[in-house]
């Protein structure tokens, strides 16, 4: 009967809530697997007599077994929706799923570059040849460094939004909030470089207000960041990937080594 439950509970997700195909393949996957443990037990559990202590014996066979943390909520999801069909089929009492939780999956701590690595890449010769894009690409990885930027923060900042002179420049972040970070000294003598150079690109004056543009005037995307920064690791050696994300997080981690104060980084 229980296979049957199963195809009863696939043909509803794909008919009646139209899941995508992936959803229901993952669906059927989890629910093969929890018949396949239910049958192999010394007294073979039916979905009646299934209780939230087989369950929780069942999750724990799964973690042994090398499944996630991620994949066992994602298969108690699906149990539980499971059992939500069978109870309005009339087929159980109860959900045995309610209240039954994964164990947590560590969560990857982002690389770090060490301060020697960060000097190594924004000190010394130029990433480029072309000296328009050399001065660029520096200032805009010292800024993304100084200043602990997100990409999209990055890309979408106007050159009204820098103010030299305080050596701040003004953010808007997620849900629309501005906020002012400080700049700091490499970082300001670098955007002085690239903004003599920027004037060459635009094709007139004030036609484009962004801070890092193309030789061609546009405005740099989010992608090409990506790629400069990768290439620039090559270019200097650097024995990791870069990717943006990497300098944001090695920023407040140089920060936090420093002073120590975690909340003042967080601020």
């Amino acid at each position: 009967a229980q296979d049957t439950d199963v195809d009863g509970f696939l043909r509803h997700s794909r008919v009646e809530r139209q899941l995508s195909p992936h959803t229901l393949d993952a669906r059927a996957r989890d629910l093969q697997r929890l018949v396949d443990w239910c049958r192999a037990q010394p007294l073979p559990l039916s979905w009646g007599t299934l209780k939230a202590a087989h369950l929780r014996q069942f999750v724990a066979a799964s973690h042994r077994a090398g499944l996630s943390g991620t994949s066992i909520a994602r298969l108690l999801s699906t149990v539980r929706a499971f059992y939500d069909y069978l109870l309005r089929e009339g087929r159980v009492r109860d959900n045995p799923g309610i209240g039954i939780r994964a164990p947590k999956t560590p969560r990857r701590l982002p690389s770090v570059l060490d301060p020697d690595a960060v000097a190594q890449l924004l000190d010394g010769a130029p990433t480029d040849a072309d000296p328009f894009l050399a001065a660029r690409d520096r200032a805009m990885f010292e800024l993304f460094y100084s200043s602990g930027l997100r990409l999209g923060e990055l890309v979408s900042l106007d050159t009204a939004a820098l103010d030299l002179a305080a050596g701040e420049v003004r953010v808007t972040g997620k849900g629309r909030k501005t906020r002012q970070v400080p700049v700091g000294r490499q970082a300001l003598a670098a955007l002085r470089a690239w903004l003599a150079l920027r004037v060459q690109a635009m094709p007139a004056a004030g036609q484009q207000n962004a801070l890092f543009v193309t030789p061609k005037g546009a405005r740099i995307t989010p992608r090409m960041v990506q790629q400069r920064l990768a290439r620039a690791g090559l270019v200097k050696g650097l024995p990791v990937h870069l990717h943006p994300h990497m300098l944001r997080h090695s920023f407040a981690t140089h920060v936090l080594e420093s002073s120590g104060d975690l909340r003042a980084v967080q601020e």
